[in-house]
């Protein structure tokens, strides 16, 4: 399964978007936390928001963590199914098809009031 096949890039893909998305939860603990000193602080952050490279970004968190979802139900499956490792590969292929199927249309929706208004 590994040695530079389907399996170990899986592996890295799922390592990588995890530690994104806990960048991410840092990064939306910090800005909720200005709340605390007061509206100005935070309103003042959030015109970062808004501007197309961020909300490029959000796009790409939203890939990780669809990714991450759709492959910690492949694990799962791998982990818990004694055949799973036969279909590995159908396993793989179902996989990056859902997240492509899933993450595409709503880049579409996410980018569009930036790219296409």
């Amino acid at each position: 399964m590994y040695r530079g096949q389907s399996g170990m890039w899986l592996w890295i893909l799922h390592r990588l978007t995890g530690v994104g998305i806990l960048g991410f939860l840092f990064l939306h603990i910090a800005d909720t936390y200005l709340v605390g000193f007061g509206a100005t602080y935070y309103n003042e952050l959030l015109f970062l928001y808004k501007n197309p490279p961020f909300r490029v970004l959000e796009w790409l968190l939203v890939g990780a963590v669809l990714y991450h979802g759709f492959n910690g139900v492949r694990v799962i499956l791998m982990d818990f199914w004694d055949k799973a490792v036969d279909h590995h590969k159908t396993l793989v292929q179902i996989t990056v098809v859902a997240f492509f199927l899933v993450w595409l249309p709503a880049g579409f929706f996410m980018l569009k009031p930036v790219f296409f208004s």
